[in-house]
């Protein structure tokens, strides 16, 4: 029987983390008190002009490779999560390939998802490895949020940050996903998205981040709660049997109320929000590498991911380091 482990985790934020009494410095209408009162942010990475999603990935990219001991043409899968492509074609997943150097002919392609980016593409990895048509994946996400903020709007401008977290999932002889569910439902795609377009050369609609706070807020705790379990149902385990729980971090009151949901303790949650803010497809892979590589997740450890996003799509997966 075939599986498929993480080998190997890397991550990457852009520049100097921009914190939130900067962002009163440049004149947005807000304060440090209450964003970290509502959201728990209290800095946000921010990619230079010139950077694109395909530059963040790319270095995240060569830490997972590290980590893992393999070299780019050991891949022949890539996966990318993002929202905010280079361009709207090739693919950003193309575009990685080649500043990778990888000249093997490895499948590319990207997963659009929004914030369950990451967990759809890692569930779709396994899917490839598993049947046996390929043995080494590289999964991203990367995002610069940034581009796509509406830097008037108080609401939605101060809760996003750029970043991007790789893994390398790799065939093995013993389960590392153990259970995997992905979801979506586009009837709620209003009170998330951003509905502008590209059509003769001009951008055609909205092309900012738009939000209903409160009603994402209700969706995804209940979504994020209920996605939880049943990866927990399907691997017959219980949630006292899980080491870690690292869900999307998108607002601290969001990971407080689907801990108090599943009666795990904030101890046992991994948090990064606090530092680089909503980071989209590339947030779950950002804080899976900064929990490795501080030692709290080790060899042996079960730990749940879990996203939603804009679509409205969400999803879970549990893992065995």
């Amino acid at each position: 029987m075939i599986y498929a482990r993480i080998a190997g985790t890397g991550s990457f934020l852009p520049g100097e983390p921009v914190t939130n009494d900067d962002l009163v410095a440049r004149g947005i209408d807000t304060s440090d008190q209450w964003i970290i009162e509502r959201t728990g942010i209290r800095s946000r990475h921010l990619a230079a002009a010139e950077m694109s999603s395909s530059d963040l990935a790319k270095t995240a990219s060569e830490r997972a490779l590290e980590a893992a001991g393999v070299r780019p043409d050991d891949i022949d899968l890539i996966i990318v999560a993002t929202s905010t492509p280079d361009c709207i074609f090739p693919s950003t997943a193309a575009l990685l390939q080649s500043k990778l150097g990888i000249r093997n002919g490895a499948a590319a392609f990207d997963v659009q998802a929004v914030c369950s980016g990451f967990v759809y593409g890692l569930t779709i990895a396994e899917k490839f490895i598993r049947s046996g048509s390929h043995q080494r994946a590289l999964v991203v996400g990367a995002e610069v949020f940034s581009r796509i903020l509406d830097w008037s709007d108080r609401g939605t401008c101060v809760l996003f940050g750029d970043g991007a977290g790789a893994v390398v999932l790799e065939a093995a002889g013993a389960p590392g996903i153990l259970a995997s569910a992905l979801h979506a439902d586009g009837s709620h795609h209003p009170i998330l998205c951003v509905p502008g377009g590209v059509a003769a050369g001009q951008v055609v609609g909205d092309p900012f981040l738009r939000m209903d706070g409160q009603a994402v807020f209700k969706f995804a705790v209940r979504v994020l709660g209920d996605v939880a379990l049943e990866v927990l149902d399907q691997a017959g385990v219980t949630v006292d049997s899980v080491d870690w729980l690292i869900p999307h971090q998108a607002n601290i009151r969001i990971l407080q109320a689907t801990a108090r949901r599943l009666g795990v303790s904030m101890d046992k949650v991994i948090t990064t929000v606090d530092r680089h803010g909503n980071t989209s497809a590339a947030s779950i892979p950002l804080a899976l590498d900064l929990a490795v590589r501080d030692g709290r997740i080790r060899p042996g450890h079960r730990f749940i991911i879990e996203g939603v996003g804009g679509g409205f799509t969400w999803g879970a997966a549990l893992l065995q380091f």
